[in-house]
């Protein structure tokens, strides 16, 4: 069967994260992005895996069902129905000494049932505090790490966590090794898959021979519910813990039967905060040639730049070209569905008026990835309108325009060029409301505006509406107006009018 999976994120108890990070609260996250299989998350914290043991029951092929799941979606959702399966996982922050250098480096553990969780955090809670972080910082090398990972179980895995992060991954520019072989030494073996991180692409690490022989994963590192889902798994396999990595260990990764594991649902590498090099204080972002150009030092205070994804993947490839290994999957770029809602009404992607029509594609469509990948463009525009239809069109053929991230900073993916969406102004959006596409004026229309004073000012004396008559009141097109007596369905309509003459 196909299913989608998310096997890195985190729980409320990890530094920096959300409250809302419980297993109800991902349950129905889930649902509303489409994926049928998430990590835990920081099962070696002792609160969380006692709540893990507490609310996750075992399904019989080593994935969980959460006891008593939600029976509503989140305020304002309807999701198509998802039977979502939960995996242990957790990640473990290795910071120690090898030769005269400090390495830091992060690792996702995988295990298949409570003993296996239970063996391996006694084994650590021997070397440092599993209660003070969700991601517990050991001084551990990750070779070490794998080590008690193998002998606690054969069915316990270890996946190296976004391998190309500057500050904590096995190939950082801060404190990695330059193979995988540095890393975990004698046990190298042992390892068959990597995470490329929001930072890389497989196109990226396909420019490495030396990273041939590894499937390529992706997942979220989510530290809110609302993250799940930037980048994800995609398997054809019997929906079990076991089948999952035996799809992730078998080479090549992808069989012409068209079974195991597909490939993964990825972010424009750009967006990551850490595929440029750059110095964010300074506001100074470099491709790797100007980097080299400047030793690496920001020209404006001196100081060291952060050396990002791009560049260490240069730095240690032994191809110009990426070439794609024989059997490797495919990949998808994916942009947030938020994102895309953010960019086409020119407000924050937290707004208000985001999140209501992130609410109502979500609830026409059953989920995120439905929407962003298997809809046919024809149908979205039925349903959403031409300017959600041509962004979901130019999303997926990488129709888009990218700004790199850099030294802890989010990068930018635009979809539409600077005035293009001012062309769009009008055509029916979402269910029929307007697409507010841009806050930027024109020339055209300052002028336009000038000779409708007192049309304006009528509209702003008009007696104040609340958010759905608001909502009512600006859409174009025909309206219908339902509610009940004294509810100011006559206020609304007058309002109507005056923005349509408007």
């Amino acid at each position: 069967m196909f299913y989608i999976a998310d096997l890195h994120l985190h729980s409320h108890y990890s530094r920096a994260t959300s409250k809302d990070l419980n297993l109800e609260t991902l349950y129905q996250w889930a649902r509303i992005k489409g994926i049928n299989v998430i990590g835990t998350g920081d099962f070696t914290h002792p609160l969380w895996f006692k709540e893990l043991q507490e609310k996750l029951e075992p399904d019989g092929t080593g994935l969980f069902r959460l006891k008593n799941p939600p029976k509503e979606d989140v305020a304002g959702f309807k999701c198509a129905a998802i039977d979502v399966r939960f995996c242990l996982t957790s990640e473990i922050s290795s910071i120690y000494k090898r030769g005269d250098k400090v390495r830091k480096n992060h690792n996702c553990v995988y295990a298949p049932d409570f003993e296996t969780v239970a063996r391996i955090n006694a084994k650590l809670g021997e070397i440092g505090n599993l209660a003070s972080d969700g991601r517990p910082i050991l001084g551990l090398p990750s070779r070490d790490l794998l080590e008690i990972v193998l002998e606690t179980s054969d069915d316990a895995h270890l996946i190296p966590a976004h391998i190309w992060t500057p500050w904590f991954s096995m190939f950082g520019s801060k404190s990695g090794y330059d193979s995988v072989q540095e890393c975990f030494m004698d046990l190298s073996d042992h390892i068959f898959a990597l995470e490329t991180g929001l930072s890389s692409d497989p196109e990226m690490n396909w420019r490495l021979s030396m990273l041939d022989k590894y499937t390529l994963v992706s997942n979220s590192d989510a530290h809110s519910p609302q993250k799940l889902g930037r980048e994800a798994n995609l398997f054809n396999t019997e929906r079990s813990y076991y089948a999952l990595f035996d799809a992730l260990k078998t080479k090549p990764s992808y069989r012409q039967d068209g079974k195991g594991f597909l490939g993964t649902y990825e972010f424009f590498p750009e967006e990551g905060k850490y595929h440029m090099d750059g110095h964010r204080k300074c506001d100074v972002c470099f491709e790797p040639e100007e980097s080299i150009k400047h030793k690496n030092i920001c020209p404006k205070c001196r100081q060291p730049l952060t050396i990002g994804v791009l560049h260490r993947v240069t730095e240690l490839s032994d191809r110009r070209q990426p070439q794609r290994p024989e059997g490797a999957p495919d990949f998808h770029y994916i942009i947030p569905l938020p994102e895309i809602l953010s960019e086409i009404k020119d407000v924050s992607p937290s707004s208000k008026a985001v999140n209501q029509a992130f609410r109502q594609v979500i609830s026409s469509f059953g989920n995120e990835f439905t929407l962003l990948q298997q809809v046919p463009v024809e149908d979205i525009e039925k349903k959403a309108g031409p300017v959600v239809a041509e962004a979901t069109h130019r999303m997926r053929t990488q129709q888009v325009n990218p700004q790199g991230g850099y030294d802890g900073e989010y990068g930018t993916i635009k979809i539409f060029k600077e005035g293009e969406l001012l062309q769009l102004t009008g055509q029916m959006n979402f269910f029929g409301m307007v697409d507010k596409t841009s806050k930027r004026k024109s020339k055209e229309t300052a002028i336009h505006k000038e000779h409708v004073p007192a049309i304006a000012s009528e509209v702003n004396q008009i007696a104040t509406l609340n958010a759905a008559q608001q909502l009512a009141s600006e859409t174009e097109g025909t309206v219908l107006v339902t509610a009940g007596p004294g509810t100011g369905k006559t206020k609304t309509l007058i309002n109507w009018i005056a923005h349509c003459v408007h």
